[in-house]
């Protein structure tokens, strides 16, 4: 009997995410992808046993880092069409099927933007905004240094995405912690890739503080910028 074809694959990526994961499984549209399973890095507080119970395919993950986290998922994964989400409460489950029907339509990379019109950050209820002003300023750097296409990203960093596998692929990303995604997104300018955004409503954090620490990220961010430019300069990976 032939194999279905796995054409989507939905993956989740999950450190210590017990709480977000009993919020937030039964939200999943688990039904509108092919394929589906969990990406964990060494998670000791329920969640490895929660996911088995569920029947949930486990690829444990035995190098730390998010780039690590996405170059796992991409060699593993059956599917053309990838989508990344995290059980943390900011990413809107419905959205996944929202990404990946805009891949269909033939773009390469598709962000859940908090910044287009319609969008929702969750620091746009505060008056200080720290975490979305530096956002907006890398992109806007971004932007400025590698983008051609005459369309603006409104957000490069939200790793809440879908990308066509082959794509990720030609990108040859070599970041490691939560500086991937802002690679993806420089990568895919350079490229000329077809970068598409959908507007998503960023909900609060479930369970704990976010793993991506202000100050260390940021400066991850200016090496990786100063580093993209020299590979801009020398014009190869």
């Amino acid at each position: 009997m032939r194999k279905k074809k796995v054409k989507t694959t939905l993956v989740i990526l999950t450190r210590n995410e017990i709480e977000g994961m009993r919020a937030l499984v039964g939200r999943i549209p688990f039904e509108a992808v092919d394929e589906h399973f969990v990406v964990d890095y060494k998670s000791d507080d329920g969640t490895i046993d929660f996911v088995k119970k569920r029947g949930i395919r486990i690829v444990p993950q035995e190098n730390p880092g998010r780039g690590e986290a996405f170059r796992l998922s991409a060699s593993v994964a059956r599917g053309d069409l990838l989508v990344f989400f995290s059980p943390d409460g900011n990413e809107d489950p419905a959205d996944i099927p929202r990404l990946l029907s805009k891949l269909a339509e033939g773009y390469d990379m598709v962000i859940a933007s908090r910044f287009l019109p319609g969008s929702r950050n969750e620091e746009d209820s505060k008056l200080f905004r720290p975490r979305a002003w530096a956002n907006k300023a890398f992109t806007l750097v971004a932007n400025i240094l590698w983008n051609r296409s005459g369309r603006s990203i409104s957000d490069t960093i939200n790793g809440y995405r879908a990308i066509r596998k082959a794509a990720f692929e030609r990108m040859r990303l070599s970041a490691t912690g939560y500086a991937v995604e802002y690679q993806m997104s420089i990568r895919a300018m350079r490229l000329g890739m077809k970068v598409s955004e959908i507007p998503t409503i960023e909900g609060e954090r479930i369970g704990g503080e976010s793993k991506a620490k202000s100050i260390p990220t940021g400066l991850r961010f200016v090496a990786l910028i100063l580093s993209e430019i020299w590979v801009s300069i020398r014009g190869s990976y």
